[in-house]
Formats: structure tokens, sequence, C-alpha cells
């Protein structure tokens, strides 16, 4: 079977207390090293302020944005998603990631 590409799209509201920046780096580093081959892209993180555009208008994004991306190969959704599991964001106040595979085009 081949692989896919899925994204990991983050999402939290804030940071979590008492964690460091290094620690954070850190957490980040180690899932990351953890997926392996598996890693297509370590993303980046998204800055605030990010806009909705739709047909009746621009607006701030203020519900649930989303903080970053990732992408990774699995062989199924539900295989991208338990490698999510481990996941620093989940440990941030209201984080969570949600999953996608990308189409080729």
């Amino acid at each position: 079977m081949r692989m896919k590409n899925y994204v990991f799209i983050y999402y939290n509201n804030g940071t979590q207390e008492g964690v460091s920046a290094e620690a954070s780096k850190a957490a980040w580093g180690a899932w990351f090293g953890g997926l392996g081959e598996n890693l297509v892209d370590a993303g980046n993180p998204f800055n605030g302020g990010g806009k909705a555009v739709e047909k009746s208008g621009i607006a701030t994004i203020e519900n649930c944005p989303a903080t970053g991306y990732t992408i990774v190969k699995a062989n199924s959704v539900e295989e991208a998603a338990e490698m999510a599991k481990g996941c620093p964001v989940l440990d941030e106040p209201e984080g969570a990631v949600r999953v996608y595979e990308t189409l080729p085009m």
C-alpha cells in the first residue's frame, strides 16, 4: 500500500502555564523525532489575527483559530490520527489536532 500525506492542523487557546519556551521546543522536537520517516514537513506555527474570507466579506477569526500545521505520511487517516495522539499541542489549553488527507492535484 502506498502511503499518503496527511496534514495536522493545530488549535489551542494559549500556552500551558509553567512551561518554558525551551521545554516546549524540546517536547515538539522529541515528538517530531518520534515520527521518524513519517514526518514530511514539520510545518510552522501560525501568527494570530487570521482572516476568514467568505462571499459576505472578510472577518477576523475569533473562534477556534488554527495555530499551526505539520504534514506526515501514513497508510490511513486512522494511522495518522494515532500519530497525532502524542502531539504536544494536546497539553495546551483547549489543544486539539485535526487530521486531513491531502489529495494530489
